[in-house]
């Protein structure tokens, strides 16, 4: 029964061991699916399964016939037309990022949009270009086909150099693009959740900290070779100092002062967002001011500048990736699947989550597959997204994937039409425009103050993914990370924490005793709490803790009472002890032998449970004869609490065995409660049972285990309480209530000068024993407080009974039917 009254409730129930509670409530035996049942049902075919397949398939059909189009047509046509002309400079700069020619980044910015419009699941992020992607292709294409070492630069080299790293980038963009849609077919969405948000903040910074220097050769105009290789960045720094002397000035001065006025705009559009229409589009009017500059005044001629130079115009046939590059960069490809696919999926999730609608991580895995596919069949490199660009889209007010489609077409107008008048654009310029783009990126070096104060494992998960990603690459480095992840969990997993916990408030709660001042510990229990999975790995881990909580090993005790009672009948055989009522009297002077001569080579029988049954009298520990000392246990009960152990493997079990039997041997009640649904099973048919350890240990809360243990040993010490114990059964429940304490429950409740709230239920309470009944009357306790029963929802504070007297209350506020334990009164309410 459970009565709210107010901000408090009220419980009233027996006390519930595992098997009480299954005898009592009938549970429902399911069938459970294997692998194989879940196996047929996804090879399984109906058109109802067709239809549906096919609807998350294409997504598309499913929210293009709801499209409202005179609400969201315009928003999405401006949208579009931002985001496309921000595609296209993007396209470009982040096409010297992979070292290929700037127009091949216009193919990157045109294919996967439109396949993403027909497959993706997300209506806001743009797709395209990505820095970190473009980078990771561009280590692949610098390590397969390196900088011309020999000095010999003319035009035919050059060609031949840029058509073998276009073939590079476009086969390792279409096997990225074949795994991820392996990936998203056998439903591997989930394999993000390996790259947690510390790790993709650290790795992205990482990245952006490499695109900088990468971009470094473009603003000073250097011969720079390509690194790709561990410590490559420090390599690339010695290059870039070492020929410092030889920067174009021109080109050094044009960089800074774009980045300058980028850096400034993009903050003036982020601190007044809400007042702006729409983004200033600093981009276009920075790339239009500096191309007609360099035009007119011939940066080229005059002060020898590298340019864009000729675009090619419309598109390439499709071309087969080369099956000898894909074997080289099996590694890298899967990198970039997993990293384009997971920045992806979070920027989508975030514009779910703002704007309310569902997104598939597989079905984006596929559109994403698809993507580089065909972006890859026509010489493009890796796509994703980008955090600013999808950030234009949204911001500026596009609604669904037509936005997209409007930007591809922007793109598709500069491969086709207009793409000559960039030609004269700097190269420096589309470096600082890249440059420009990193400041998200960038500023994520303040999240690790906040990392620290929050969770010190995920502060160095991302200082180990940057460190790791700067100085061993991004592929590397992302291997190391993601490895050093899973380390940090086998470490939080490997050593769990475990307290020692106590009754706080006198109620049901407990908590670790070290952090309260109001608590209760009943006497000879120990509590002990692990948070975490029980496995082979840390099970002696639980072990040690377990032992240092309660204080001694049981194992050497168990031995210590095997080898006194070893040397008591040795002794009583020599008439050396004698037996008394108050126990075993040495009759000579006391011997002391050394642990090996009692040993004498049969140390497994040390480890038996000790036998007296021979003996002529009981043995007690606490007082031995000279000469054979024992280690004290105070203990007589433990509780271990189970509810954060979410599985326990076979040689947990095997240990956690071993160890429950030294307990059980020194005559200590061990009671495991919160047990995870289904352990109880999986230790019956693992044959974990015996005649020692016993399914009858198992309680569903603490609380269960604290009052049944108080009430047995409160039983077992007071034989007289077991006859005087009468049964008060009524309607709503049964109440024990032990005679002597009738006087104790009432002249504690005067005492505290407090009456209990909704006691109306007494009244209810049909008395049956005349002696009870008798007893109470005499008390006047009935008489006297029958004003306080008149109400119900009277709501006056319970006092906890005798609170100076050690009273253990099961429900620390007033209720119609209490349970108060030790030493002042009992009523087990069943």
């Amino acid at each position: 029964m459970v009565e709210p009254v107010g901000n408090h409730y009220v419980i009233a129930r027996p006390v519930y061991s595992e098997n009480a509670f299954h005898e009592e409530h009938e549970k429902l035996h399911r069938y459970h699916k294997t692998f194989w049942d879940h196996l047929k049902l996804y090879f399984s075919c109906s058109s109802q399964r067709v239809k549906k397949i096919a609807l998350g398939l294409f997504p598309v059909v499913t929210w293009l016939p709801a499209y409202r189009f005179r609400e969201w047509i315009l928003s999405d046509i401006v949208s579009g037309i931002n985001t496309g002309l921000v595609a296209v400079l993007q396209g470009l700069a982040f096409a010297l990022l992979v070292n290929v020619p700037p127009s091949y980044g216009l193919y990157s910015a045109f294919f996967p949009v439109l396949v993403y419009f027909i497959f993706g699941t997300s209506r806001h992020i743009s797709v395209g270009p990505f820095p970190v992607l473009s980078l990771m292709v561009g280590g692949v294409v610098t390590r397969l086909v390196p900088d011309n070492s020999t000095g010999n630069s003319n035009s035919t080299n050059t060609s031949a150099i840029d058509n073998e790293r276009v073939m590079v980038a476009a086969s390792v963009t279409f096997l990225s693009g074949v795994i991820q849609l392996l990936l998203g077919i056998f439903q591997f969405g989930f394999i993000v959740i390996y790259l947690s948000q510390s790790l993709i903040s650290g790795f992205t910074t990482a990245a952006a900290v490499h695109v900088l220097v990468s971009q470094l050769k473009f603003m000073f105009q250097l011969p720079v070779p390509g690194f790709n290789k561990p410590f490559g960045i420090i390599y690339t720094l010695e290059s870039v100092f070492s020929q410092i002397t030889n920067t174009n000035i021109a080109d050094l001065v044009t960089s800074l002062i774009v980045l300058l006025i980028v850096f400034v705009v993009k903050e003036i559009n982020d601190r007044y967002k809400e007042k702006l229409p729409t983004p200033i589009p600093i981009e276009l009017l920075v790339t239009v001011l500096a191309a007609l500059i360099s035009y007119f005044v011939n940066f080229e001629e005059k002060f020898k500048v590298a340019v864009v130079g000729k675009l090619e115009e419309g598109f390439h046939a499709p071309v087969a990736p080369d099956a000898g590059i894909l074997q080289k960069c099996i590694g890298d490809g899967f990198s970039i699947a997993i990293v384009g696919f997971a920045v992806a999926f979070s920027v989508a999730k975030v514009y779910s989550i703002k704007h309310d609608y569902p997104i598939d991580g597989n079905q984006d895995l596929i559109a994403f597959g698809l993507g580089n596919i065909v972006g890859g069949s026509f010489k493009g490199f890796a796509s994703s997204t980008a955090l600013s660009r999808s950030g234009v889209q949204e911001s500026t007010g596009g609604k669904t994937q037509i936005a997209g489609i409007i930007s591809s077409i922007i793109v598709l107008i500069v491969i086709l039409a207009i793409g000559f008048l960039l030609a004269p654009l700097q190269k420096s310029v589309l470096a600082s425009l890249a440059l420009g783009n990193l400041k998200g990126m960038l500023m994520q070096f303040r999240e690790v103050r906040i990392l620290w104060r929050k969770d010190k494992y995920d502060c160095v998960i991302w200082v180990v993914t940057f460190i790791a990603a700067v100085l061993l690459g991004l592929d590397i480095g992302l291997a190391t990370a993601v490895a050093f992840q899973l380390l940090t969990v086998v470490i939080r997993s490997q050593f769990p924490s475990c307290t020692v916990l106590a009754n706080v408030g006198r109620s049901n709660i407990y908590r670790n005793r070290k952090d309260y001042t109001d608590i209760y510990e009943p006497e000879g229990v120990k509590i002990f709490k692990c948070s975490s999975p029980i496995f082979f790995a840390n099970v002696e881990f639980f072990r040690e803790k377990l032992i240092t909580a309660v204080g001694f090993n049981p194992l050497r005790v168990l031995r210590k009472r095997n080898k006194a009672l070893r040397k008591i009948r040795k002794m009583l055989k020599k008439g050396e002890l004698q037996v008394t009522p108050k126990g075993l009297i040495c009759t000579t002077s006391p011997t002391y032998e050394s642990d090996e001569e009692l040993d004498n080579n049969r140390i497994e029988e040390l480890d038996q449970p000790t036998i007296m049954t021979d003996l002529p009298i009981q043995i007690n520990w606490a007082n031995l004869p000279p000469g054979i000392t024992v280690p004290q246990v105070n203990l007589h009960s433990i509780i271990l609490d189970f509810s954060s152990v979410s599985f326990l493997d076979f040689s947990a079990m095997t240990v956690l065995r071993k160890i429950l039997k030294e307990f059980v041997r020194l005559d200590i009640d061990i009671y495991i409660t919160g047990a995870y649904e289904g352990l109880l099973d999986k230790l019956e048919r693992s044959a974990f049972f015996d005649e020692e350890i016993k399914p009858s240990m198992f309680f569903l809360t603490i609380h269960d285990a604290v009052l049944h243990i108080l009430l047995k040993k409160d039983i077992a010490s007071s034989p007289k309480l077991k006859l005087a114990e009468v049964i008060l059964q009524s309607s709503s429940f049964i109440a024990l209530v032990p005679f002597q304490y009738c006087q104790a429950l009432s002249s504690a409740l005067h005492s505290h000068s407090c009456v209990c709230y909704t006691i109306s239920i007494f009244k209810k309470i049909v008395i049956k024993n005349p002696l009870v009944s008798k007893q109470i009357q005499e008390q006047e306790w009935l008489h006297q407080q029958s004003s306080v029963f008149t109400h119900p929802a009277e709501t006056a504070q319970f006092a906890a009974v005798a609170l100076e007297r050690q009273t253990l209350c099961c429900l620390h506020l007033g209720f119609p039917a209490w349970s108060v334990f030790r030493r002042s009164a009992k009523v087990w309410i069943n």
